[in-house]
């Protein structure tokens, strides 16, 4: 994104958003004030917790020496400039981890995460990449020849140590075959992010973003990102609780009998595009999670509106047959005419491609404009999505001609 448009961003989101807090704390030891940046008023509280008329704070030792001293308002004054030797944070399973700087290596197990690394200005330093990106050469064209790693869930951990990474970044848990803590050198930095939660998204990517140390790049992100959640935000704060949508939030699952669905109901980044946008998940009065519920529970709940998950379309193909066929299972699954959803036509089909990740505010925006049509009218997910790609990614996808994202198509 070049200067003059970041302005122009910048001005219309302060018009929007009068007063933008972050919502979270930087976990990065420095921010001595615990707020969503590292920057000069940090370099004030640290001062006066140095001096005693300050209580220290949790993230105040920028150097964990175990001491506050000039030492750390260096290390602060370093990381404001852009140049620290060393990065102390805490990731999103809890674990200080400590990373050399500048990273001149990075291996991201998960296209979510070589999404984030490519967006925070880090794509020259990718060395090596998992199946989920060699899977989009139109998305990652420039990653095509990157070495592979083997599979997310089952990555090659002797063909990552060969890469010599200065960092590795994957999921909080990967599960019983997870041994990256274990086998991995100490010489490289192991960063746990999902990149899927409302809660912890921006966070996350703030936390990439000082690490691979591209500020414009960061700034970037930040000015997309809370120019469109901000909006939509705003405008369902002013839906009555007695006027939301209700919503039965699916996954595809073609191993399944037709009487029981796939649902998702809480703690998920797919059920927080509908929590955000303002949905009323009707599971939540069922199942934690998700699980299996009954299909004629979903009848008695007669949700308004029905939005299935489906993983066979994305930037992969370019054919939305795949996605038709899911939303067509909903539409003829016994018992079903008689749902609302189904009736009405409010039957949809999103891919998890672009719905979590760095693009999930787009997925946001989309089921934001499916719950409230009118609400959202003005909002154009589709070229939110190609600003994306074009200005953040820097990848020429044409959407008019590639991917499959969601089922029908949107106005």
């Amino acid at each position: 994104m070049n200067s003059k448009l970041r302005l122009v961003l910048a001005s219309i989101l302060l018009l929007a958003i009068p007063s933008i807090a972050a919502g979270y704390t930087l976990q990065i030891y420095g921010n001595a004030n615990m707020d969503g940046v590292i920057d000069e008023q940090d370099l004030v509280a640290l001062r006066g917790m140095i001096d005693g008329t300050i209580e220290p704070t949790d993230l105040a030792d920028a150097n964990m020496d175990g001491i506050l001293d000039e030492y750390d308002l260096a290390k602060v004054e370093e990381i404001i400039r852009g140049d620290p030797t060393e990065i102390h944070l805490i990731d999103s399973t809890g674990r200080v981890v400590n990373i050399k700087t500048p990273v001149k290596r990075i291996v991201p197990l998960h296209m979510r995460h070589a999404t984030a690394v490519i967006v925070l200005g880090g794509e020259d330093a990718i060395g090596g990449v998992d199946t989920t990106v060699h899977e989009r050469e139109l998305l990652f064209p420039h990653l095509k020849d990157t070495p592979s790693i083997g599979s997310t869930r089952e990555p090659d951990i002797e063909a990552i140590i060969e890469l010599d990474p200065d960092l590795v970044i994957t999921f909080t848990h990967l599960g019983l075959q997870d041994q990256l803590d274990e086998k991995l050198p100490p010489n490289v930095a192991l960063v746990r992010a999902d990149l899927s939660r409302s809660d912890y998204l921006k966070e996350e990517m703030m936390k990439l973003g000082y690490i691979i140390g591209n500020r414009d790049a960061v700034e970037d992100y930040e000015i997309w990102y809370e120019s469109y959640i901000g909006t939509v935000e705003d405008r369902v704060s002013t839906i009555p609780v007695e006027d939301r949508v209700t919503v039965l939030m699916e996954r595809e699952s073609p191993d399944r009998q037709p009487s029981v669905r796939w649902a998702y109901a809480t703690d998920t980044g797919y059920t927080d595009l509908s929590d955000v946008a303002g949905g009323v998940n009707i599971a939540q009065s069922l199942i934690s999670y998700h699980g299996d519920v009954e299909s004629e529970w979903v009848m008695e709940q007669n949700p308004d509106v029905i939005i299935g998950l489906s993983y066979s379309g994305g930037y992969k193909v370019d054919d939305d047959l795949p996605l038709k066929a899911y939303r067509d299972a909903i539409m003829e699954a016994p018992g079903f005419e008689f749902v609302n959803a189904v009736k009405d036509g409010r039957v949809h089909i999103i891919s998890g491609d672009f719905s979590l990740g760095p693009q999930m505010t787009i997925g946001t925006v989309v089921v934001a404009k499916w719950l409230y049509p009118d609400l959202f009218q003005d909002m154009d997910p589709e070229l939110i999505h190609q600003e994306f790609l074009r200005d953040l990614m820097k990848v020429d996808y044409d959407l008019s001609n590639h991917g499959a994202f969601v089922y029908p198509p949107m106005d």
